[in-house]
C-alpha cells in the first residue's frame, strides 16, 4: 500500500499499518503468493481498484521481509484475480 494512503498509524518505516502491528509482522506464514492473494482480496474489499490492488500485491515482493525469502520468485507470478 502506498504509505501516503495508509489509513492507520504506521509503526515501522518499511511496512504499512496492515502489515506491521504491535511490533511485529501480522502475516506469520512464509508463502509470498498466499500473502499476495490475501492482500489483494483485502484491498479489493476496502474499495481499491482492481489494477491498483494487483500492482500493490505485486510490490509486496520488494518488502524487506520477502526479499530475504529464498522462494521469492518460485511459482506462478499472477495467482490473484
Amino acid at each position: 500500500m502506498p504509505f501516503s494512503q495508509d489509513p492507520g498509524v504506521r509503526e515501522h518505516e518499511y511496512y504499512c499499518s496492515y502489515c506491521y502491528k504491535n511490533g511485529e509482522l501480522t502475516y506469520k506464514g512464509d508463502d509470498l503468493h498466499a500473502f499476495q492473494k490475501l492482500w489483494y482480496v483485502r484491498m479489493r474489499q476496502n474499495g481499491m481498484s482492481r489494477w491498483r490492488a494487483k500492482f500493490s500485491a505485486w510490490m509486496i515482493r520488494f518488502a524487506p521481509h520477502w526479499k530475504r525469502e529464498k522462494r521469492l520468485f518460485v511459482g506462478p507470478v499472477n495467482t490473484y484475480h
